[in-house]
């Protein structure tokens, strides 16, 4: 019996012909917020949001769900959008290797226990005034004291 192809094989993300649509989420509990430790490119062992690609048929919302469930273990209620931002990657001949729009949404942990699931390498609470050892992109931390922000009614 043949073995079946990849799914992640088979939709490359790489060199896209268009911008791919995605979600991140800012789970926020108390002063923590959750990080995964990325598995796959783009962001291959860095420590970001969880988050993904939008599948077909999904809504916003459902899909920032399914991406937390699927990478920490966590069921979230998803709040407000915090951001929108653009994450671009060239390669040495300056081709765009990698475009995402993200949608950032602020969201909050209802259930489960925090564990490193599909997608992710490693998962992790981070307190939010001790992010620095995570070495988070700039706009990643630019987005998690939005989120804060908007959590405590300040804009």
């Amino acid at each position: 019996m043949k073995t079946p192809p990849d799914p992640f094989l088979l939709s490359s993300r790489s060199y896209p012909e268009r911008p791919i649509v995605g979600v991140g989420a800012v789970v926020l509990d108390e002063h923590r917020v959750v990080l995964v430790k990325r598995a796959h490119e783009p962001l291959k062992g860095h420590w970001s949001l969880p988050g993904g690609a939008v599948e077909i048929g999904e809504t916003l919302k459902e899909a920032i769900a399914r991406e937390v469930l699927e990478e920490t273990g966590l069921i979230v209620e998803v709040g407000p959008i915090v951001d929108v931002i653009d994450r671009l990657r060239r390669d040495a001949e300056g081709r765009v290797e990698y475009h995402y729009v993200l949608i950032e949404f602020l969201c909050y942990p209802r259930d489960g226990t925090l564990a490193c699931a599909s997608d992710a390498e490693d998962v992790s609470w981070g307190r939010t005034d001790d992010l620095q050892r995570f070495g988070l992109t700039e706009t990643t931390l630019r987005v998690i004291h939005a989120a804060v922000r908007i959590k405590q009614g300040v804009t």
